[in-house]
């Protein structure tokens, strides 16, 4: 499953170095991220609307959107997040406890692999992750740890198998950079806003569906003046709809692009962009689920052993970037 070194880069790539790469990489995630966060506060901002809202016209109801509840809804859903997004964080190290049969191995047991380990972390100038070795013949790799002092590098028996030397220190080139641009801890405060979306949306929903939320509130209202509350209620049912799958789709792009930032810096540690792109391409042709792998978890890996895309319709529903598009873009770093 080689892809051929004529594959054209990505547009706007052509002739970029690695650092650029990083620093466009750093610049689109903070953009998603923005969505996000609009995203979260357009649905508290509309659920105070439509808590407060006691009946008049379609102005009056747009006039509610800009109003003190509406802008209340919107600070007490952002802060919610903030808040949840701590404690996870706090302790988002158990999250290792889900990947089964992930065990740690001494220096006697893999020598090689703790030689690469402490190699890049050198390179990255962070202190040597813990090594993990999962049992199973399936390659593939992951990093955890909310901190780069208390982090951790996972290959399955399979890849060890698999990878030479090379190859093999482009993988854990590219997972110590998930460790050393904070990615776990990025993507943990991601997923917990995708939640909250989507279960406040839920909750907006099932609200309707029984009548806590959007009667309006004078039941001697002409249609005149119960025409703003139905547009309220309307526009909080598209969006109660459409938010959590807005979220996840951003959450994905945010996947991807933590994807590409960290071949970008495996390539800077190592040097060698051959050696990570001999893996991928390894690594994506065996890849398949094993056991304790799920939907929760498999953003963690290095390729996503549950499904790949690679037809450009579905791309924006892959939690990693198409084989072909990664290998461009290493083509393309120098």
């Amino acid at each position: 499953m080689s892809v051929p070194s004529s594959v054209p880069a990505p547009s706007g790539l052509t002739g970029t170095d690695f650092l650029a790469a990083q620093r466009a990489n750093r610049r689109r995630t903070r953009w998603l991220l923005t969505i996000l966060t609009l995203i979260a506060a357009g649905l508290g901002a509309l659920i105070g609307a439509v808590l407060t809202f006691e009946g008049g016209t379609a102005e009056d109801a747009f006039q509610a959107l800009i109003g003190p509840a509406a802008i209340g809804g919107a600070l007490v859903f952002a802060l919610a997040s903030t808040i949840w997004s701590g404690i996870t964080l706090a302790f988002g190290d158990r999250m290792l406890s889900g990947i089964a049969g992930a065990k740690e191995v001494t220096r006697e047991e893999e020598p090689q692999l703790h030689n690469i380990v402490e190699e890049m972390a050198l390179a990255a100038g962070l202190p040597k992750p813990r090594v993990l070795v999962i049992e199973t013949e399936v390659p593939n790799a992951f990093a955890t740890g909310m901190r780069t002092s208390r982090s951790a590098i996972g290959v399955t028996r399979g890849l060890l198998k698999t990878l030479n030397r090379s190859e093999l220190q482009g993988v854990i080139g590219h997972e110590m950079g998930h460790i050393g641009n904070l990615d776990t801890r990025y993507m943990t405060a991601v997923g917990v806003t995708v939640g909250l979306i989507a279960m406040v949306s839920e909750i907006a929903l099932r609200s309707m569906q029984w009548g806590g939320m959007g009667r309006n509130r004078s039941s001697n209202s002409d249609s005149k003046k119960g025409g703003g509350q139905a547009i309220l209620v309307i526009l909080l049912i598209v969006l109660a709809i459409l938010a959590p799958i807005a979220a996840k789709l951003v959450q994905f792009a945010v996947s991807r692009q933590r994807e590409y930032l960290a071949d970008a810096t495996s390539v800077q540690f190592t040097r060698n962009p051959e050696g990570l792109i001999g893996a991928l391409e390894k690594l994506t042709q065996a890849a398949k689920p094993f056991p304790g792998v799920s939907g929760a978890t498999q953003h963690l890996f290095i390729v996503n052993p549950l499904r790949q895309f690679s037809s450009r319709a579905w791309a924006l529903f892959a939690t990693h970037p198409a084989l072909e598009d990664r290998i461009a873009r290493l083509r393309d770093l120098r």
